[in-house]
């Protein structure tokens, strides 16, 4: 059997001294505790190779260091949320960003909305960063928790003590279909499981740039194997357009990869853009041709809102980041193909 625990009590006896000074001073309030006493307290919870207990630690200190990062456990993630490449990117950006302010990342997956409550005060927080709640009310959850968080692309009325820390989505659809116009193409369907929110904006930019008359869209499920069968049921009407744009890198990798395994060549066949340009948008054969969203500058940004927050000193409730086209080799010139025929 392994050692028992020490507990603070056993130091307290050993040493003639009250458990409230061993808990002063492994909480760091020694302001009133003679340098003796600390040193003496010190060098017998090292000799006892004493394990504090983190979380009660935490909530005695005025100050935990700890940011949670609060994450949409969406259905459309099929059990495996952590993996989809623009929370893992948006998780890799953040942690470098917590690091460098001198603090620690907390990361809680949930769907129940009012959880975020009881998660921040639990582990008495500095703040939060939430992912993926979409049109929550926002108010509601600021009146009811009085620590500072930030949101990313959410979808509420412009709310004092709230920072929304979004990107320019519109734009980016509208650079797609700006460039698949440039590029010489008929017709696009822009492809989406659902019409709401930045998926909307999304698919709207790019009607708007590349011609509204020319634009379709089709929701797909968001469970992998139905928009398979739902891709396999209308694949006749895949000759009907010279483009795609699905509103994710995750959409477009897995209808190329499902258009070429039914002998649809890309981007001979058929253009492809993505969204995103998620790592595994420039490893895809071919490469994808996307929208890039910046992730260290949204997790900087997003840091920054929250300290600005705490401060009292955030006059911003909105920040609107930009997005930029990344060229690949997914899309094909409509032009050169009619100049070579």
């Amino acid at each position: 059997m392994g050692e028992e625990r020490v507990r603070i009590v056993d130091i307290a006896e050993e040493l003639g001294v009250s458990t409230a000074t061993v808990s002063n001073v492994i909480h760091g309030k020694t302001r009133k505790i003679s340098d003796e006493t600390v040193k003496r307290v010190q060098q017998l919870l090292e000799e006892k190779n004493y394990i504090p207990n983190m979380a009660g630690i935490l909530l005695a200190q005025n100050s935990s260091k700890l940011i949670g990062v609060v994450i949409h456990d969406h259905k459309k993630y099929e059990g495996r949320t952590l993996e989809d490449g623009f929370i893992a990117a948006s998780l890799n950006a953040l942690s470098k960003e917590i690091d460098q302010a001198g603090c620690f990342m907390m990361v809680k997956l949930t769907t129940d909305w009012n959880a975020i409550i009881r998660i921040a005060s639990m582990w008495n927080m500095e703040g939060l960063v939430l992912i993926g709640f979409c049109e929550q009310d926002y108010q509601k959850l600021r009146e009811q928790m009085h620590i500072p968080f930030v949101v990313y692309d959410g979808y509420f009325p412009e709310t004092e003590k709230i920072c929304n820390v979004t990107i320019d989505h519109y734009d980016g659809g509208y650079q797609a279909g700006a460039y698949l116009r440039e590029m010489g193409h008929e017709k696009v369907l822009c492809i989406s499981d659902n019409v709401i929110c930045m998926d909307k904006e999304r698919m709207d930019g790019c009607a708007a740039a590349f011609g509204a008359d020319r634009t379709e869209r089709m929701v797909v499920p968001m469970e992998k194997e139905q928009r398979l069968c739902l891709y396999r049921k209308q694949f006749a009407r895949w000759g009907q357009y010279t483009a795609v744009f699905a509103v994710s890198d995750v959409y477009a990798i897995e209808l190329m990869q499902f258009l070429q395994s039914q002998g649809v060549r890309v981007p001979e066949d058929v253009s492809v853009i993505g969204f995103d340009d998620n790592r595994t948008s420039a490893e895809s054969i071919p490469p994808l041709t996307t929208i890039r969203q910046d992730d260290f500058l949204r997790a900087k940004t997003a840091i920054e809102m929250l300290q600005k927050l705490k401060e009292g000193t955030c006059a911003q409730t909105k920040v609107v980041l930009p997005v930029s086209l990344v060229v690949r080799e997914s899309v094909k010139s409509c032009k050169q193909q009619g100049e070579k025929e």
